[in-house]
């Protein structure tokens, strides 16, 4: 684990009371599963239909861990080209959880997110889909770590970047509604070079400097390249996400 000031050992997160059950914001990012806008470098391996697929098959499998770690209220912030039935479909959530990613580069578009889930909610939890390993454990965790008093969590990921990050209302230098937030937030978020091996350690060094305390959740692989296809594939416990999709030898 990682944090700004000296932590301590998780299980002394693990307290009895009101504050480990507070719930909190889950915000999935994932993009609307449009043929050849989604999952671009993998279509030399599935085709575009194959990897809009995939994509819709990891969407549904991470909203149903989300679902199953029962840790708060639920919306998927998604792109233009969404169709709400399939996304509903997909998804299984109820009533409008559906919000539309804004403009900007990854960064500015999870700073919105983020700071407009915090208007609404004491700890707000935004990760993506590509992540097939996270576990409900991890949300749990997640919303552990928030409700006893650390200003965020990280999901390190094996590529530099990272599959989830969770702000807590109590970080410091809180603002005062969606602008005041934006205005916290936007300090994390901006001019990282998303996309390189450098992203983690990038939002490690801007947490140190806001000093904010941190906890970083287990080490996961994303499915982004067509190695990790194979590696998807090669997992008794995930492989029929892609066992049908993968070219025959």
């Amino acid at each position: 684990m990682q944090v700004s000031t000296a932590d301590e050992n998780h299980e002394g997160l693990r307290t009895q009371g009101s504050a480990a059950a507070q719930p909190m914001l889950v915000q999935i990012f994932a993009k609307a599963p449009v043929p050849g806008a989604v999952k671009t470098r993998l279509i030399a391996s599935l085709g575009e239909r194959g990897a809009a697929e995939l994509h819709c098959r990891l969407l549904r499998h991470a909203a149903r861990t989300v679902a199953l770690a029962r840790v708060g209220e639920v919306e998927l912030w998604t792109t233009a080209g969404a169709d709400p039935a399939l996304l509903h479909d997909i998804t299984g959530l109820s009533g409008n959880p559906f919000r539309m990613q804004p403009d900007g580069d990854l960064g500015a578009r999870m700073s919105v997110a983020i700071a407009d889930g915090l208007a609404r909610a004491p700890g707000v939890v935004l990760l993506g889909v590509d992540v097939p390993g996270m576990c409900a454990e991890d949300l749990r965790q997640a919303r552990e770590v928030l409700a006893h008093g650390y200003d965020a969590v990280l999901g390190p990921a094996e590529d530099g970047g990272y599959w989830l990050i969770g702000l807590s209302r109590r970080a410091r230098g809180l603002g005062n509604g969606v602008e005041g937030e934006a205005a916290r937030t936007g300090a994390l978020f901006r001019a990282v070079a998303w996309g390189t091996p450098g992203v983690l350690q990038a939002t490690r060094e801007r947490l140190r400097s806001l000093g904010w305390r941190w906890h970083e959740l287990p080490v996961r692989w994303d499915v982004d390249r067509p190695e990790d296809l194979r590696r998807l594939a090669a997992d008794p416990q995930l492989a029929a996400l892609v066992a049908d999709l993968m070219p025959r030898a």
